[in-house]
């Protein structure tokens, strides 16, 4: 397929550009006319056909797509078509690889697409809780009422990240600058002693040679160091796309006694307000289900849902086989099974997903306050025992002398 650029018509006389993937120009010619748009001009787009490697860098967030859902809400409310809506989006987003994703859903809907069959050509970009619930909107004739509700879902989940992201910052910020201390005193401070111990001719104790041959090695295999590093990195990260290695390290978050809290906290409110967004909207509750177990994140809750759908489909409540998980808080248990009694569970989580919210802050400030001090802890035991392994051997020249 080819990329063509036309510029028409509307039935209003207003002057319309646009871009058009198409087989041939006479594909755009009729969808043009389909449109009931007067052609005047149709070339191929050769010029964009440039590699854009900045695509390939321009990750969309959550925020992005809570911005889009309040930005397409609002305008559908105003009483602008569909069209006018992604013509208007994609002009005014600035992330590249969600203003690419956008032009894609404006030529398909221009070809006759469904808005949610579009996005589900770009799910890499959208995601599958969205292309979902714009389908219940668009069977349902709500769509502007259901991208309000994925704005406010998306608006909550982006303060959630947020918070989680500010909790973290302290600690790496620490951390990279104890690591940076503690290569600067190995690299720079340590190597000014060795000739000293040397002359002494004392025998230097084992947390002096143990560093003065890390000292060695930083400073004459720095770059086997640096290889080794890296290679770590990459081994975490390839370990981590592995089911059986993902499994545990979702698993171990639930056991790991300062974040068991927050990580269970931060899922069930997730949880919760998926469930209820998803059930607020008409959709059969098993795939609810199917959807929230990809939205978590967590391959451990990812099969405990699935063995729930499959209690679900033998007719036994969803609150009996999510209490047996044993993962989630007891209130949202009760919650759970008081919301099918009563008829109205999406109302309950929904209720249930903003108390989590609060939980959750409350508990990341909690373990930033718990954190920085211990790391204040660490920082000084390790450039301790660097330090007194310098100034041990000394004490012991000291003596040798004296005697």
């Amino acid at each position: 397929m080819a990329r063509y650029k036309y510029k028409a018509i509307t039935a209003e006389g207003k002057t319309l550009e646009g871009f058009y993937e198409a087989n041939s120009k006479d594909e755009v010619l009729v969808m043009l006319r389909q449109n009931q748009f007067f052609p005047i001009n149709v070339i191929e787009d050769k010029l964009n056909k440039d590699i854009d490697f900045s695509v390939y860098f321009s990750k969309v967030k959550i925020k992005d797509i809570a911005i889009f859902c309040r930005q397409f809400h609002t305008m559908l409310q105003a009483g602008v078509s569909l069209i006018s809506c992604l013509d208007i989006l994609r002009l005014q987003t600035e992330r590249k690889t969600f203003k690419t994703a956008i032009n894609k859903l404006y030529e398909k809907v221009q070809q006759g697409l469904t808005l949610s069959e579009a996005m589900h050509r770009h799910s890499d970009v959208f995601p599958e809780l969205l292309i979902n619930m714009v389908m219940a909107g668009e069977a349902s004739g709500n769509l502007d009422v259901i991208l309000n509700r994925m704005a406010v879902h998306y608006e909550k989940e982006t303060k959630i990240i947020n918070k989680v992201k500010g909790a973290m910052v302290y600690p790496i910020v620490l951390a990279i600058v104890a690591f940076a201390v503690v290569i600067f005193l190995l690299v720079f401070v340590l190597p000014t002693f060795t000739g000293l111990f040397e002359s002494s001719g004392a025998e230097l104790p084992t947390p002096t040679k143990i560093l003065l041959a890390l000292s060695g090695f930083l400073i004459n295999y720095w770059y086997i160091a640096i290889v080794m590093n890296i290679a770590f990195i990459f081994l975490i990260v390839f370990l981590l796309k592995l089911p059986k290695f993902k499994y545990y390290f979702d698993g171990l978050k639930f056991k790991i006694p300062i974040i068991k809290g927050i990580n269970q906290k931060v899922i069930t409110s997730r949880l919760s307000r998926t469930l209820a967004t998803l059930l607020s909207s008409g959709l059969p509750l098993l795939q609810v289900l199917d959807i929230a177990s990809k939205i978590v994140n967590n391959r451990v809750i990812e099969d405990g849902l699935d063995k729930a759908k499959e209690d679900v489909k033998r007719g036994i409540l969803l609150s009996v086989p999510i209490k047996r998980m044993n993962l989630f808080p007891p209130m949202f248990i009760s919650m759970l099974t008081i919301g099918e009694e009563s008829g109205s569970i999406d109302e309950i989580l929904d209720k249930t997903a903003n108390y989590y919210d609060d939980e959750a802050e409350a508990a990341l400030e909690a373990m930033t306050k718990l954190v920085e001090p211990l790391m204040l802890v660490v920082m000084a035991v390790v450039i301790g025992s660097i330090v007194g392994a310098i100034i041990l051997p000394m004490f012991d020249m000291l003596n040798s002398v004296a005697m």
